[in-house]
Formats: structure tokens, C-alpha cells, sequence
């Protein structure tokens, strides 16, 4: 397929993952014109499959994005390989720029650009990200069932991810880090889940055959674990979106930067919506599919929206040259003679 752009589409979307491929798939099947502009870096890449989507459970994620892109083709739709920098309101619209300097131009945006992990700064955390170091347990807890899980203090919900993470074992360490050693509720939470605390800094991990097998203090203290479990700061990725006042903020949870949304992915910037992590931090990639397909059907319904405003208008401007004066005057001759000034 090629990678050729048009000048101007219904809808651009931004972001090639399942949230930017439904939204697209729900547009192309509406019969908008419709692009997706994917950069190819997926959050989930290093997973080995995509878990907790009904039907497709344990797909690989490079398969499940083939797929979707051949659904979105299939109904004229268009993906497109490049990376964003820029993007700009115009009259009629808005105007992206992709780095490689194309461009095209869209009635409507949907963001679907996910998200950046932020790790803490420990050696050999990022490389054995998505393997046996995860995040989220309906993702990754299957997996390391009954295994002997760490879990590293490395924010506010890490006391919380310690929780989760005892549902799918039973041999658990919450490591503090550098974040303050649990007290009170959150103390006697832990102990009475048989989570064990290990206060001290972790230095790195320790490695065996390309297998986690444990976690290095910063004093020299070795601790057995087969998997580490961390709570890692989430970042919109939306830096090209600075010109349109679109910027990210502190989500609630304190879990990290989100582009805040309505119901449908409507952002406060008229003709923008978002879908997927870039608005919802904790989606998965069912439930960002999801938001993807109803953001997709509300950008359609805006369309039709104008465009039978516009309808409406050029209708009654056709009226009001139709029934002008003088061709009033023309029909009154013609049908009344004399007649027409009361004679």
C-alpha cells in the first residue's frame, strides 16, 4: 500500500494502535475519507501478546496492528507510515505536517498517539520492559502466576499495584526504593496480605541466561525474584499539539499527564478528539478500541452536523435569490397583468 498522501481528508487520524485504528475503521465504514498517520513506535511492542481482548487473547501486537490496518483498507480507508511534527489550525480545518515534510489537510483530528513509560532510573529496568519487568496485572499477571514477584516503590500507586500483583501469587515484595517505607494503614495492609517490605535503595537487576532472577540492593543484598512489577509515570505523548493550546495535564491519580476528554474523546479544542491512552492512562487495548470506535462515530456525527447546517444555508440563500424582488415582480406581471396594482 502506498504511503502516498491526499491533500485533504474528512478526518486525520493520528496514532496507528487500536485506539486510532477503530476510530478510523468506524469513519471508513461511515464512507468518510479518512488517514491514519502512524509513527510505528507502540507502547506494547515488547510484549510477546495482547491479553483480556475477547476473541483475540494472546495475539502478538504487530499481528492484531496488520490486521486492523487491512480491516481500515478494506473499506477505503488509508494508513500511512511517517511521524507528526506539527499541527495547525486553518480556516476550514486543520493543517498537519509530518517531520519528513508532507503535509495534508483534515476537518476533523482524532489523537490516538498513546503514551511514554518514564522508568525510574535503575540499570537494566527499560531492557526488561514488557518481559519479566510489567506493569499491569490483567496484562502480565497470568503470566508470572505464582512466581516470585517484586514490586518497586516508585510512586503513589505502588502500594496499590503490590495489592493486585497478590491476587496471581503469593510470594510478594514491595521494595521502597526510593519512595517512603509504608506506614500506618498502608503498613498493616501489606502485612496482612503477606507482602513482605524491603526498605533500601534497589541498585539493579540480576540477570542469568536472559532471566530476571533477582533484585540488587544498593547495599550488596541480593533478593530472589523472578519478576518486578513497576508503576511507571505515564506521559501523553502530544508535544506536536503545543499551537492548538492542546497540552496535557496532571491526571487524577497522580499516575502521570493525559489530554482530559468527555465521554466520546471531545476535547476542549473544537474539531479535536482523543482516544486511548493519550486520554485514558489505565486502558487497555480493548477498552481503548473501544473509545476508539465511539470517537470515531461522534466525529461522523459532527460532520453531518455541519454539514446540514451548511445544507440548510445554501438551500435558503437559493430560496431568497428565487423569490427575490424582481423576480417577484416578473411572476406578478406574468400571471396578474394590470391586474397586480389593484386595478
Amino acid at each position: 500500500m502506498t504511503d502516498e498522501l491526499a491533500n485533504a481528508y474528512d478526518v486525520v487520524v493520528i496514532g496507528g494502535g487500536a485506539a486510532g485504528l477503530s476510530g478510523a475503521l468506524m469513519l471508513a465504514r461511515a464512507r468518510r475519507s479518512v488517514v491514519v498517520i502512524d509513527a510505528g513506535a507502540p507502547r506494547n511492542a515488547p510484549a510477546s501478546g495482547v491479553h483480556g481482548l475477547l476473541a483475540r487473547d494472546g495475539i502478538p501486537p504487530a499481528e492484531l496492528v496488520e490486521r486492523g490496518r487491512a480491516e481500515v483498507r478494506g473499506y477505503g480507508g488509508q494508513v500511512v507510515s511517517g511521524e507528526v511534527g506539527a499541527v495547525a489550525r486553518e480556516d476550514t480545518g486543520f493543517r498537519v505536517t509530518l517531520t519528513d515534510g508532507r503535509s495534508v489537510r483534515a476537518l476533523r483530528l482524532l489523537l490516538a498517539t498513546g503514551l511514554v513509560d518514564e522508568l525510574p532510573d535503575v540499570p537494566g529496568l527499560r531492557s526488561r520492559w514488557g518481559r519479566d519487568v510489567v506493569h499491569c496485572p490483567y496484562c502480565h499477571g497470568w503470566e508470572i502466576r505464582d512466581q516470585a514477584i517484586g514490586v518497586l516503590g516508585s510512586g503513589p500507586l505502588s502500594v496499590h499495584q503490590a495489592m493486585l500483583f497478590r491476587q496471581w501469587s503469593e510470594d510478594v515484595t514491595f521494595f521502597s526504593h526510593t519512595s517512603p517505607v509504608p506506614t500506618g494503614e498502608e503498613a498493616e495492609q501489606l502485612a496482612a496480605r503477606g507482602i513482605r517490605v524491603v526498605d533500601g535503595e534497589v541498585a539493579s537487576l540480576e540477570l542469568v541466561e536472559d532471566r530476571l532472577v533477582g533484585v540488587r540492593l544498593r547495599d550488596g543484598d541480593v533478593v530472589k525474584r523472578e519478576a518486578l512489577a513497576v508503576a511507571s509515570r505515564m506521559v501523553a505523548r502530544t508535544g506536536f499539539l503545543a499551537a492548538l493550546g492542546l497540552r496535557p495535564v496532571e491526571h487524577p491519580s497522580g499516575a502521570g499527564e493525559h489530554i482530559p476528554s468527555d465521554a466520546t474523546g471531545r476535547t476542549d479544542v473544537p474539531g479535536v478528539w482523543v482516544a486511548g491512552n493519550v486520554t485514558d492512562l489505565s486502558a487497555q487495548v480493548g477498552a481503548a478500541a473501544a473509545a476508539g470506535a465511539t470517537a470515531g462515530a461522534h466525529i461522523n456525527a459532527d460532520l453531518i452536523t455541519e454539514e446540514t447546517r451548511q445544507a440548510v444555508a445554501a438551500a435558503r440563500a437559493r430560496d431568497e435569490v428565487a423569490f427575490s424582488a424582481e423576480v417577484e415582480s416578473r411572476v406578478c406581471e406574468a400571471v396578474l397583468g394590470d391586474r397586480r396594482h389593484g386595478l
